[in-house]
Formats: C-alpha cells, sequence, structure tokens
C-alpha cells in the first residue's frame, strides 16, 4: 500500500545524516531538532504554535485535556473514521456521540451534527477522512452558535487546503479551536517511527497543552497540570524535517497517481471514484478509496491479494457496530450511509512512489473484476 523504501532511497543522505547529528548530539529527548521542526511546520501551516508530541492518538486525547472537558461531556463526531478518534473521548470519560457522513465525501454530515447537539454537547471532532477537509465553515458556524470547541482531526490530510466561500485558503489544522494529527509512518508527513503534534493559534491554550504533554510540567519537577509522557523524540522530528521540505513534492505525486486512477475508472458505472474540491491540493489522497457497485467488494479484494495487489477496507466495521462503543442511544436508521459504505469501499495502494506500469496493472485487474 506505501512503499517507504522506494521513498526513503531519495532521501537517504539527508536523513541518515540528520539522524546521525542527533546520535552525535546525544540530545535524544525535545533536542534543538524537535524545537527546529516545530517552527518549521508553523510556517508551513500558518499556525501560531505546533506542539509535537509522541503519537497522533496521544494528540487527540491531549488536546481535549488542554480544553478541560469533563467526564460526561458529549463531543460529537463521525463513525465512519479510525477507532482512534472515539477511544481518546472514551477514555477521558467523556461520551461519545457518533453521527453518519456525508455520501460523497465520506466527511462528517453537518446536519446529523446540528442534530446531535444536546445541552450536554461540548465539542465536536470532524474527521478530515482521506486526504480532504470536512464542511469546516459550516462546523465552526455550529460551534459558535451552540458555544462548542471543535477539535479538527487531521491526521489523514496534512497538507491539504481548505477554501471559504469568500475564497480564502487556509492548510487542514488551523481552523478549529485545536487539531491534532499523526507522524504515522505511511501518513503524507510521516517518520520511521511514532509521533504526532497538537495545532493551535490560541496562545493559553498551546501553554496549557505544552505542559500536558511533558507530566504537566513547565519547570522541572514543578507539576502545574496533570499530564502525560508524550514526547516526540528528536530522532523522528530530525526525519520529519527532512520530510516536511518534501511534503508538497509528496502531495503532488499522490495527486497525480489519483489523477490516473480517475482516468482508468472514468465512465465504468461499477466504480465510484473519490470526490474533490476543483481547487489546487483540495484532496492530498493519504488513501484513494473507491466504492465499488453492483460487485462483490470482498471478493474484489480476495482477487487483488491474489493477483499481488495490496489493498485495504477503510473501514469494514462502523464503530458504533464495534463492541467497545455499542449504545443503545443508537439507532441503526441514523447510520444509513456509513452501513452503505462499509459494504462498498475500497482503498487502492496510494503512495510517492506509484509508476504508469503499476497503476496500469492495478486498475485493469479492477475492471476486469466489476465488468465480469
Amino acid at each position: 500500500m506505501v512503499d517507504l523504501k522506494g521513498q526513503y532511497s531519495k532521501i537517504k543522505e539527508a536523513v541518515d545524516d540528520s539522524v546521525l547529528e542527533v546520535l552525535d548530539s546525544t540530545a535524544y529527548i525535545n533536542g534543538p531538532k524537535v524545537h527546529e521542526f516545530q517552527k518549521n511546520l508553523e510556517h508551513y501551516l500558518g499556525v501560531k504554535h505546533v506542539i509535537p508530541c509522541a503519537n497522533g492518538t496521544d494528540a487527540l486525547q491531549i488536546a481535549m485535556m488542554g480544553l478541560g472537558l469533563k467526564p460526561g461531556d458529549e463531543v460529537i463526531t463521525a463513525d465512519f473514521t479510525f477507532a482512534a478518534t472515539v477511544e481518546v473521548i472514551a477514555l477521558l470519560q467523556l461520551t461519545p456521540v457518533l453521527v453518519d457522513v456525508d455520501p460523497v465525501t465520506f466527511n462528517i454530515d453537518v446536519d446529523a451534527v446540528k442534530k446531535a447537539i444536546t445541552p450536554k454537547t461540548k465539542a465536536i471532532v470532524p474527521v478530515h477522512l482521506f486526504g480532504m477537509c470536512a464542511n469546516m465553515e459550516a462546523i465552526m458556524s455550529i460551534a459558535e452558535d451552540h458555544n462548542l470547541y471543535v477539535i479538527e482531526d487531521n491526521a489523514q490530510a496534512i497538507g491539504s487546503n481548505y477554501t471559504y466561500s469568500d475564497g480564502r485558503k487556509v492548510k487542514a489544522g488551523t481552523i478549529g479551536h485545536v487539531a491534532s494529527t499523526s507522524f504515522f509512518p505511511s501518513k503524507n508527513l510521516g517518520c520511521y517511527g511514532d509521533g504526532g503534534a497538537i495545532f493551535t493559534n490560541n496562545d493559553d491554550l498551546a501553554h496549557t497543552i505544552r505542559g500536558i504533554v511533558n507530566h504537566g510540567m513547565y519547570e522541572r519537577y514543578h507539576h502545574d497540570v496533570v499530564g502525560v509522557n508524550s514526547r516526540l523524540d528528536s530522532i523522528q522530528a530530525a526525519i520529519l524535517d527532512i520530510k516536511l521540505k518534501n511534503l508538497d513534492s509528496y502531495n503532488k505525486a499522490r495527486l497525480k497517481a489519483a489523477n490516473a486512477y480517475d482516468d482508468a475508472f472514468k465512465g465504468n458505472e461499477n466504480i465510484v471514484t473519490p470526490f474533490r474540491e476543483p481547487i489546487e491540493n483540495s484532496h492530498v489522497f493519504h488513501q484513494y478509496t473507491l466504492r465499488i457497485l453492483n460487485s462483490d467488494r470482498d471478493a474484489l479484494v480476495k482477487h487483488l491479494n491474489e493477483q499481488g495487489i495490496p489493498c485495504g477496507v477503510y473501514y469494514p466495521i462502523p464503530l458504533h457496530r464495534q463492541k467497545a462503543y455499542q449504545d443503545s442511544r443508537y439507532n441503526e436508521a441514523d447510520f444509513k450511509v456509513t452501513n452503505q459504505l462499509v459494504k462498498e469501499v475500497i482503498s487502492l495502494p496510494m503512495h510517492t512512489e506509484l509508476d504508469d506500469e503499476q497503476i496500469e496493472f492495478i486498475t485493469s485487474t479492477v475492471i476486469k473484476f466489476v465488468n465480469s
């Protein structure tokens, strides 16, 4: 699904030199490389504060801790996403409220959000799924009307652009009150281990979060807030800083592959290709996800695997049906889109090293199967 080795070969010298520099300095935790990457990412995103941490799941949890959410507070998020989004809500003894998604974008359904708000609602977590922003202008308007926090889950969309109705463009993860991202190796901006970060333009919130990620300390052995141990190590920061310089070119390579996929599948009534806005970098294609109609998706997965073509189903089970998150409050009628998507979606290989020959083999194999 991702050719990390091929990508590494092109930046090997720079990565190796930077890692050796960290080893030579012995500044392994919170060293100069971490601060350098933080500043460069702030500049790239156009956000005031980036707080690196150990992984994307921690980033979400710490963002919620920083906002001071209390047990029993309701947090609305999408049913169709990876479990980490709802996992941290439950871990903090908050109440997850799952809602359906839009059938075109796969992102959280704005009307469903409105219907889910109660006096206990305190936050909304839109997930920018597969590489494209949720409808943030509408979500921020809802949040303002109801005095709610917005926490962007930007694990899959770093580098993507969101365009307001007045034409203003901003980067994903810079719109809500706070945002989180993951630097898991397969991400568009991925390290060679675990890593994550929190973004915010709020000075006070940034100060609180900086304490939380480091055991609640601003001064050594003075614990001012309840914190956790969640720090990005210097080796990962050194790697990420090099890859950040290449992020736009990585995203362009993904777009080129997505365009080739689109062209191959164009006009096929059994295949729905990913929606995107006609704006540069509106979709950065962390995943290239099809909907398969009039055919057996699971049989296609088996067939592709037999042909040596990796693929993924993101996601096969809605969160509201997961054993850990089942709740009598949920009504299946409220999840019509998610329940349909889990039967239809399939993600094809998507990375910076895809070439024309690989794409032709993948697409011809898919087309031959669904047309048979």
